[in-house]
């Protein structure tokens, strides 16, 4: 066991926190006497060391027990909160606490989200990495890419944990069974659910339950709703055939029940649902994750294959979801432990190689996170190259906006599809929100 003490907190889901906290962040400021500005340069508090807080989600605590189980000489206290889990904004809710009351801001922290580095730069919060605090040796070793959401004018503010391409999970034992071919373009995938729906109802080829729909669907199909083009611009287009397209494909799926409403988190999924997937487009941490972890599926039956293409579209694409970010406070007393539990956290074999669940964004740990799939003997075939490739097929067009794409999605548009509502009708819906959310955190919307 560690020696720190382990705290729980449990953070609201808000899924309107976006709207909630924009007054918040207008007035909040940084506080304290730390500086991130690009002209004054970084200007740390008076270092005084002590406890080291960190803050991590329940999926990293087993990564801050056990960096103080291998250095029980660090007075630690690992605090766990949702990791802002669907965009709930509880993490800058505390730190504008913290920034009133100028105390409490924690060293370290782990978000589940990759646009963190929107408001914590903004508001004083993240302290800058690539300025002396980690060499540039180190931070070369990130996949290319990797740390763009944590870049903000030539600094780095946060450090990717890793990347969340998204991939075609499927059962290949059920697939070999029943004669199907694995899809390779979208067209397939529709046609295969329809006789999936046919032949074997009840079984899924995927879910359009969750906040991240989004990011596995209408990311993959380069729609173009989360364009950001400036620090402070974003583009919003959900009519484009890329878009209307792949609302389509949805439409008729959830239709014929071969896409689940369910959250693959659910009790209702994991109770009814989860021994019935044939297929699931998925990020790379759903294969250790959902179908190892939660769903207890067997050795033997799972795969993974590129992601489908839309036909005659030549270059691949895909979606991201999640991945996550470390980030290090500016207000912190303790930086160098705070620095060496960050560096630890992220590029350690013993962490991100052998124990994360997720790709790790750092590519040394990433081949021997990717020998660890292949030696487990839990997957059919080889599920390495396909995540490698995926890896680099991630439609750019995407952005890292501070508002939470995942949040508006829960908010605008599931709620209605439970109720019937169709993806197609809902299009002009989702914009609207996303263009209102935008907004609301101070971004210019071209449309």
């Amino acid at each position: 066991m560690a020696s720190g003490r382990v705290r729980r907190r449990t953070g609201l889901l808000a899924a309107g926190g976006a709207l909630l906290l924009a007054a918040t962040a207008a007035c909040g400021g940084g506080g304290g006497s730390s500086s991130t500005s690009g002209s004054g340069g970084f200007h740390p508090v008076k270092q005084s060391g002590g406890t080291l807080t960190v803050w991590v989600d329940s999926t990293r605590l087993p990564a801050a027990k056990l960096y103080q189980q291998q250095n029980p000489s660090v007075k630690m206290d690992i605090v766990t909160y949702d990791g802002d889990a669907n965009g709930s904004n509880y993490l800058r809710t505390k730190v504008s606490l913290f920034d009133r009351t100028r105390k409490g801001w924690p060293d370290v922290v782990f978000s589940s989200q990759n646009n963190e580095a929107t408001w914590a730069v903004q508001d004083g919060f993240a302290a800058p990495l690539n300025k002396g605090q980690i060499p540039a040796s180190t931070l070369s070793g990130w996949a290319k890419g990797a740390n763009d959401p944590c870049t903000v004018d030539g600094t780095l503010y946060c450090l990717r944990n890793d990347l969340s391409q998204a991939v075609l999970w499927y059962n290949a034992p059920l697939m070999k069974q029943w004669g199907y071919q694995v899809p390779k373009t979208w067209e397939e995938y529709q046609a295969l659910g329809q006789k999936v729906a046919t032949e074997h109802p009840g079984y899924l080829i995927g879910s359009a339950g969750d906040p991240w729909t989004p990011e596995i669907y209408m990311w993959a199909s380069k729609c173009g709703a989360n364009q950001i083009t400036g620090p402070k611009a974003v583009k919003v287009d959900t009519s484009s055939p890329e878009c209307t397209r792949m609302a389509s494909l949805l439409d008729t799926l959830i239709k014929n029940k071969s896409l689940s409403l369910s959250s693959v988190f659910s009790s209702d999924f994991d109770k009814n649902q989860a021994d019935k997937v044939l297929m699931l487009p998925g990020p790379s941490w759903y294969g250790g994750s959902i179908f190892q972890g939660t769903f207890k599926t067997p050795a033997h039956q799972i795969a993974a294959a590129p992601m489908p293409q839309w036909s005659g579209d030549t270059v691949p694409s895909t979606g991201n979801v999640g991945g996550g970010t470390w980030l290090m406070s500016a207000h912190s007393a303790n930086l160098k432990a705070a620095t060496a539990f960050l560096t630890w956290a992220t590029t350690s074999d013993d962490y991100q190689g052998k124990l994360a669940p997720g790709y790790p964004a750092y590519q040394a740990a990433a081949k021997t996170w990717l020998t660890k799939q292949a030696s487990s003997g839990y997957f059919v075939g080889d599920v390495n190259s396909t995540l490698q490739a995926a890896a680099n097929q991630v439609w750019s067009g995407w952005g890292y906006g501070q508002f939470s794409q995942e949040s508006i999605w829960a908010a605008s548009v599931t709620p209605k599809l439970t109720a019937g509502k169709t993806v197609t009708s809902l299009l002009p819906t989702w914009k609207d929100a996303i263009v209102n959310y935008a907004r609301a955190d101070g971004y210019k919307v071209a449309q």
